[in-house]
């Protein structure tokens, strides 16, 4: 089984902080981006912006937007060192999902979530609820493949592109896309072809795993190593053991959000499960410990997510299974 020092290759991947940005509105036109199917009009850049989760939080710190932010939540993993002095700064709003009403005291010009999923009426309201609250929201274009054009990680650089825009700050969007682009350019293998299941959470013994446009699949893709579940159209689908051993994956890549706090969800949990299971244990992968273990806040759209890229391009070829 390969352990590798995640938070210092992201240190790497995705540099420091950027300066904190100027949050006056000289100078900055007005802008409209597109996103998931929603036209958004800024007639300045938003100065009070709330995060719904730790993996758009990070994002933006990474774009040095910290100044701007008024409060957080739902913390899955540990904070990159590189962003804790501007993490500490803003309001938790919540340790756990954030609520409509949370949302709404903090008075925010802008809700960012990396997912579709929180815009619900029993979670912070629909997205038009709160546009009629005058509160615009943004979700990672990787959540829209039916409305955004381009692989997951494309339409992750477009989110960056869109901060940039929205926030009046292009210079350091290009530059953290140019970064995170030569970091992909870096990850491929160059012989062999081992399948991968990315195991990302275990509810109530019940495996998910990544399936067909996220991240995890358009990690598969670049550096060539086939994700077993890749023809299942759901991000994150939910399959037994038994389905997991028929596939009988090369390696699996486990997602630790040990964090947060939720029965089943650390690594080394997982791994126990699969460990003990009649079926999967006999799988050569969990018998050789061609496991390879990855922050789960990574698998989901983030400034992270290249950072995982890399280490499972490393494990792969530190297990000895591809080049």
């Amino acid at each position: 089984m390969i352990r590798l020092a995640a938070a210092l290759a992201a240190t790497v991947l995705v540099g420091a902080c950027a300066a904190p940005a100027d949050t006056s509105a000289s100078g900055h036109s007005a802008t409209t981006v597109t996103n998931c199917g929603r036209q958004l009009r800024f007639d300045r850049p938003p100065s009070r912006v709330v995060t719904v989760e730790q993996s758009s939080t990070e994002t933006l710190l990474a774009l040095g937007l910290g100044e701007r932010m008024v409060g957080t939540a739902f913390r899955s993993g540990k904070i990159l060192p590189e962003y804790q002095a501007a993490y500490d700064k803003i309001p938790v709003l919540s340790a756990k999902q954030l609520t409509g009403e949370q949302l709404r005291a903090a008075t925010p010009d802008l809700v960012v979530s990396s997912f579709a999923s929180n815009f619900v009426k029993n979670q912070l309201g629909t997205r038009e609820e709160l546009q009629e609250l005058g509160l615009p929201s943004y979700i990672s274009a990787v959540e829209c493949p039916r409305d955004e054009s381009g692989t997951p990680f494309e339409r992750l650089f477009r989110d960056y592109e869109n901060y940039g825009r929205i926030f009046g700050i292009p210079d350091r969007a290009n530059a953290l896309i140019a970064r995170q682009r030569d970091a992909l350019r870096q990850s491929t293998l160059t012989s062999g072809k081992p399948t991968v299941v990315y195991l990302y959470s275990v509810f109530k013994d019940s495996p998910y795993v990544a399936g067909h446009n996220g991240i995890p699949s358009d990690m598969s893709r670049i550096i060539g190593a086939p994700n077993a579940f890749d023809d299942v159209d759901e991000e994150w689908p939910q399959v037994s053991w038994e389905e997991i051993a028929k596939r009988d994956p090369t390696v699996i890549v486990v997602g630790d959000l040990a964090d947060r706090g939720i029965p089943g969800d650390s690594a080394a949990e997982k791994i126990a499960m699969m460990r003990a299971h009649p079926v999967i244990s006999q799988l050569a992968a969990v018998r050789e410990n061609r496991i390879i273990q990855v922050p789960g806040i990574e698998l989901d759209p983030t400034v992270r997510s290249a950072n995982s890229l890399r280490l499972v391009a490393e494990g792969l070829k530190s297990l000895g299974v591809a080049r």
